[in-house]
């Protein structure tokens, strides 16, 4: 059992082609980098410098901290919004009603009819 392993001709790929697809991935990462040290660094600085203005219009002071809410007090307040709102319907019998319905000739209908004839 000789396995014989491909081998890879790089000589069909000419000098452009190469330059192409290294420029090109180049750009793709380069981009990714970009967008990644936006919403990393960028983003936070430009939300922090907006709530400040927002203190300092609305004329409350912050002593230069802004105070955050912690996770757990956020899922507490989304718990209890969320059985308020599912409380606010009316109150259902629960009972399902379910009606007869006559067998009316369908072409969906009529190869299950044929299938159950036993011959």
């Amino acid at each position: 059992m000789n396995y014989k392993l491909a081998a890879l001709d790089f000589s069909a790929i000419d000098q452009s082609a190469l330059i192409i697809v290294v420029v090109g991935i180049s750009i793709v990462f380069a981009a990714l980098l970009l967008i990644y040290l936006f919403f990393r660094y960028v983003l936070p600085l430009f939300l922090r410098i907006a709530l400040k203005r927002k203190v300092l219009k609305s004329g409350q002071t912050s002593n230069g901290k802004i105070h955050e809410i912690p996770g757990d007090v956020n899922a507490a307040i989304a718990m209890a919004i969320y059985l308020y709102l599912n409380e606010m319907h009316d109150e259902e019998s629960n009972v399902i009603t379910i009606k007869r319905v006559s067998r009316a000739y369908s072409p969906w209908s009529s190869k299950l009819y044929s299938m159950r004839n036993l011959r």
